[in-house]
Parts: structure tokens; sequence; C-alpha cells
């Protein structure tokens, strides 16, 4: 699968009849990226962080527990990204 940043750099070799549709591709893939992602935050916070069901609301550990686990997910994604777009520059730049 070739990664978004890759994908708009090969949309300047693109004909310009067929760049609109490319850039509704492209989005469409950002938007099911960042939902993937999401989902997978709820998932991992929800399963290490509430403990029961006794309420309609979190208890205050429950809350704390969420954000912190939220926070370092987005840190670590976002860290996955730099990395990953560092590696992938590194690979395109002739050596």
């Amino acid at each position: 699968r070739v990664g978004v940043g890759a994908a708009m750099n090969a949309l300047s070799t693109i004909p310009e009849h067929l760049k609109p549709e490319m850039v509704r591709s492209l989005e469409t893939m950002q938007m099911r990226d960042s939902l993937r992602m999401y989902n997978n935050l709820v998932e991992i916070c929800f399963a290490d962080c509430v403990r029961g069901f006794r309420s309609k609301t979190m208890d205050s550990k429950e809350e704390a527990c969420v954000s912190n686990c939220a926070e370092k997910y987005i840190k670590l994604t976002q860290r996955v990204g730099y990395r990953f777009a560092e590696h992938q520059a590194q690979s395109t730049t002739p050596s």
C-alpha cells in the first residue's frame, strides 16, 4: 500500500484530467486511516481502562486512565508517522 505522502508526490505525474479522481481517492484513504486510528484508540483504551459498568459514567480513575492512554496512543502514532516519513525520505533520496 502506498503512503499518502508518496501518493501526493506521484500526483504531479498524473494527467490533469485524472487528478480530481486521484485526489478524491487520497482523501478517502486518509479518512479511512483516521477512522482506523480512532477505532484502535477507543478499543485499546476502553479495554485497558474501563473496569466496571456500575454506572453510565466513568469514575475518576477510569477517566484519568483513558486520558493518559489516549495521549500516549496519539503521541506514539505521531512518532511512528514521523519515523515512517523519515524512512521514506531516505529511501527516495538518491545516494
